[in-house]
């Protein structure tokens, strides 16, 4: 199947009850943070079993799904994109020449499309296993002499832009690619970016920060997140540090509440 075609297969599939359940959960309505989003009304195991069925879609046509109007098909092309980077992460793989300049390929693909995950569930479904997973990595991006390293001047570069953009969805991607550095014990990508966002004014950036520090404290030592707690407390907002203490114990989530 090309782009075109798993379109069109999608679009049969379309449940117009489902929706408008679809569009009222994701806020498309005028002024809310979806606006303007258009779904089919496909349900997300749906839109997984074609990403598995045309894993190896050129790039070419996964830009096209990414690029369509329809929020499902983008969630496939992203999908797709999540495969292709863990087929050349494997153990084996993680050293290999060939295997790096792949993931860079997808890596550097997935950033000049990252506009294109303008919603929630776009960005959480891909920025840890594709972004969050190569911090971790080898690569040739930001090398001089073509000698794959960590090279991590150059990956908070690219953090730090994502950071400081004006949109709320690559800011989401900035902190949810967190999620993958903290489950491999590095803990401290969440700390510089949950500190940097500390002030957003965003209801979904503070959840997002403060499920990334959630997930610190599981991953990591539950100190660097009492640590944090005790230096930002008193001006974290109300729903990020409701998700960040949410797996402490009730004495203690209570105790910080009241600080």
């Amino acid at each position: 199947m090309n782009s075109a075609e798993i379109i069109g297969y999608m679009e049969s599939l379309a449940d117009m009850k489902q929706r408008q359940i679809l569009m009222r959960f994701f806020k498309t309505g005028k002024e809310e943070y979806g606006e303007g989003d258009e779904f089919l009304g496909l349900r997300v195991p749906q839109t997984r079993r074609i990403a598995k069925e045309v894993k190896d879609l050129p790039l070419h046509e996964v830009q096209t799904l990414l690029c369509c109007k329809w929020h499902e098909v983008r969630l496939c092309g992203f999908l797709i994109l999540v495969s292709k980077f863990e087929k050349f992460s494997k153990k084996k793989l993680l050293y290999d020449a060939k295997a790096i300049e792949e993931r860079d390929l997808i890596v550097n693909f997935y950033l000049e499309h990252a506009h294109q995950a303008n919603n929630w569930d776009l960005v959480d479904l891909s920025a840890p296993k594709i972004l969050g997973y190569w911090l971790l990595l080898p690569t040739l991006l930001g090398s001089t002499d073509r000698t794959a390293g960590l090279n991590t001047d150059y990956k908070l570069r690219i953090l730090d832009q994502l950071a400081d953009s004006k949109c709320l969805w690559l800011q989401r991607i900035n902190i949810v690619c967190t999620w993958m550095t903290n489950r491999h014990g590095e803990p401290s990508y969440c700390l510089r970016y949950a500190e940097r966002n500390l002030h957003h004014p965003h209801d979904l950036m503070h959840k997002a920060i403060g499920w990334m520090l959630r997930e610190m404290g599981k991953n990591n030592n539950i100190e660097l997140l009492r640590s944090f707690l005790e230096q930002h407390v008193h001006e974290m907002p109300r729903t990020m540090l409701r998700y960040a203490i949410e797996k402490l114990p009730e004495t203690e989530r209570q105790m910080w509440l009241r600080r």
